[in-house]
């Protein structure tokens, strides 16, 4: 079996809606996402030639997705009012309104999907909160 691996980052702000603790609090990390691709071949033809995928490629297949969510505050659909919404859009604030809570969890899966239909089907996908903790998800 061969695997590839790389990784890019981002920064936002997220908040835990209903969470008794620290993270019900605006906040912000330092995401950094991994992805793991992998296959029994490598490809026999072309520029390509003895590779699983180009890393080139791989990377800006990350990077978009990163890119999308870098420097904004993303919160769970609902978990603000309306009218602060509003607010913070008409200060010129980015804003991503998801409809998962914004998880460590939820964004492994989220960026997996992401991945797999915009590129090949992810080994796993890695999302670190911080350099110590982090969730992994990948399919059976």
């Amino acid at each position: 079996m061969y695997k590839l691996k790389t990784s890019a980052a981002f920064d936002s702000a997220h908040f835990l809606h209903g969470y008794n603790g620290k993270c019900s609090n605006i906040h912000g990390h330092r995401w950094v996402v991994e992805v793991v691709v992998s296959s029994e071949k490598l490809i026999s033809e072309g520029e390509k030639r003895g590779m699983i995928i180009d890393f080139g490629d791989l990377k800006k297949a990350l990077r978009a997705i990163t890119d999308s969510f870098d420097h904004a505050l993303i919160y769970e659909k609902g978990s603000l009012r309306e009218n602060t919404v509003e607010a913070l859009k008409d200060e010129g604030f980015r804003l991503i309104e998801t409809e998962l809570r914004p998880t460590a969890e939820n964004f492994a899966k989220m960026f997996y999907d992401m991945l797999t239909e915009s590129l090949m089907k992810p080994l796993s996908v890695t999302v670190y909160e911080t350099p110590d903790n982090c969730a992994v998800y990948e399919e059976d």
